[in-house]
């Protein structure tokens, strides 16, 4: 009988690729399990196999705990330190006592119940070697051969007894996937779970967009072009955004390919996708104006504390700029990182000039300055008192119409009017303070929200019962697609 455990160790060794302790392992759970139908499910039972001659032994095993211990609820495995003590003077609460009881005939454990207990201890072990396998690719193209369809994911087959899984949301939309079809994704997870797939692939991703140019394009592998970034909108169009290292390389050209075949094998592989490839420029409104193309921009205004531009272009061009959908601005504005807002120039231009109006009002009002020195410093790109009260006083000076003394006058009246501000608006909070609900709605500032309980807008049942516009007026400064967000984790949060 000992010599059937090692033939069998050997066997199952041999055929699943696992190493043979964990088959020995498995084994003595499956010894152990069945020796409970003799001592009771409570009891707590180890079975050691000898690696060498096959013969075991079982052991039942108690918990030593504190005599006063409120975890003693269970004798067949529990025992209270005293009478731990009386068997072995030097016991210790927390420490294991066993004692040998008699084993389980190997052959009458029940061949379903040891199969069972071996088959799970193995695919345990096959998981974690995949996982092990896996874990250092992260970030690599996988391919294999499409498993199955299941609820509208693929499962796909790697080899090895390794499956991936490409759920619903990471597969490029309207593309045909049948069984016995080779597929290619992008890993971005390995995650150990009891069952099923561990593996997740995307070909949604712009990082599998990213890893498909590396292939084709060997000046990328190479270090000559860095790809600086991509956005997507899958199946449909994409962008990328790409450097060259040396500047005698056209990165744009290499990326393109001789009559463009090395972008096409990247759009066939992403179900025809069209690509464009957008210089990465140092510049950021000279990227922008790359990352619209093949619109062409006539004007840009940059607004660095919205992290927004203004882009302006023909009027019989505005179509193409903003795209079907809106798509080549969203692409633009995801590749950049920049909220980009597309009008004609005529549109652009006028938007300017009103911005450059209220800033001119404000500057004579707060600064008491008259309409020439306002425009003075509106034309030289001043929109701010925080800029006048704290730019180096070497920037004022450079301007043709100031002298010393007008440059600290100024600079002094842009303090004091930030003073008085500062103080007003601390005397506000001290007198409307948010609640603790509205403080943790997703998406809420602190800012925001003294700004809210000011208007008597204080809680999160509050702010969800306002509508857009009513928000509007209270925080005008906001686009209305973010009071509307604001609102609905309002709504979200106090009617959950």
């Amino acid at each position: 009988m000992n010599k059937n455990i090692l033939l069998m160790v050997d066997v199952v060794s041999n055929e699943k690729g696992v190493e043979k302790e964990l088959i020995f392992q498995a084994l003595e759970a499956a010894l152990a399990s069945a020796a409970k139908e003799q001592y009771g499910d409570e009891a707590e039972l180890r079975v050691a196999i000898d690696r060498e001659t096959g013969e075991y032994e079982t052991f039942r095993r108690w918990t030593i705990l504190e005599d006063d211990s409120e975890e003693f609820e269970f004798p067949e495995r529990q025992i209270k330190l005293t009478y731990a003590q009386k068997e072995d003077a030097n016991a210790q609460a927390g420490e294991v006592i066993e004692h040998k009881v008699a084993s389980v005939d190997f052959g009458r454990i029940g061949a379903q119940k040891a199969k069972q207990v071996i088959v799970q201890k193995v695919r345990e072990a096959e998981r974690a070697q995949i996982v092990e396998a896996y874990r250092d690719r992260v970030g690599e193209l996988i391919s294999g051969l499409v498993k199955r369809l299941e609820r509208g994911s693929v499962i796909v087959d790697l080899g090895a007894n390794a499956e991936a899984i490409v759920l619903r949301d990471h597969l490029i939309p309207r593309e045909p996937v049948r069984p016995g079809d080779r597929i290619r994704g992008y890993l971005y997870e390995v995650s150990p779970q009891a069952r099923g797939p561990q593996l997740f692939l995307s070909r949604t991703m712009p990082e599998y967009l990213m890893e498909l140019f590396k292939l084709e394009v060997p000046e990328i592998a190479q270090g000559l072009i860095e790809l600086k970034g991509a956005a997507r909108d899958p199946g449909l169009r994409a962008k990328i955004a790409v450097q060259a290292k040396d500047k005698r390389i056209d990165p744009v050209g290499a990326c393109v390919g001789m009559r463009g075949s090395r972008v096409q094998s990247v759009s066939n592989e992403l179900a025809g996708e069209r690509v464009d490839i957008v210089p990465w420029d140092d510049n950021v409104a000279q990227f922008v104006i790359n990352a619209m193309a093949p619109a062409e921009v006539e004007t840009i205004i940059v607004d660095e504390e919205a992290h927004a531009m203004t882009i302006g272009v023909a009027e019989e061009k505005l179509a193409q700029a903003i795209g079907r959908g809106g798509q080549n601005v969203r692409l633009a504005s995801e590749l950049t990182g920049w909220v980009l807002n597309v009008m004609t120039s005529a549109e652009a231009e006028s938007k300017k000039e009103e911005e450059n109006q209220s800033v001119l009002k404000m500057f004579m009002e707060h600064l008491d300055v008259d309409a020439e020195v306002a425009a003075v410093l509106v034309q030289e790109g001043f929109s701010t008192l925080e800029e006048i009260a704290y730019v180096p006083p070497q920037e004022l000076m450079q301007i043709e119409e100031f002298d010393e003394q007008i440059v600290d006058e100024l600079r002094n009246r842009a303090r004091d009017v930030l003073l008085t501000k500062a103080i007003a608006k601390a005397e506000q909070r001290a007198h409307a303070q948010p609640g603790a609900d509205l403080l943790a709605v997703e998406g809420m500032d602190e800012d925001t929200a003294y700004q809210l309980a000011e208007a008597g807008v204080a809680s999160c049942e509050a702010l969800a019962d306002l509508a857009t516009d009513e928000l509007l007026e209270i925080l005008p400064d906001f686009a209305a697609d973010k009071a509307s967000q604001l609102i609905m984790a309002a709504r979200a949060k106090a009617y959950a």
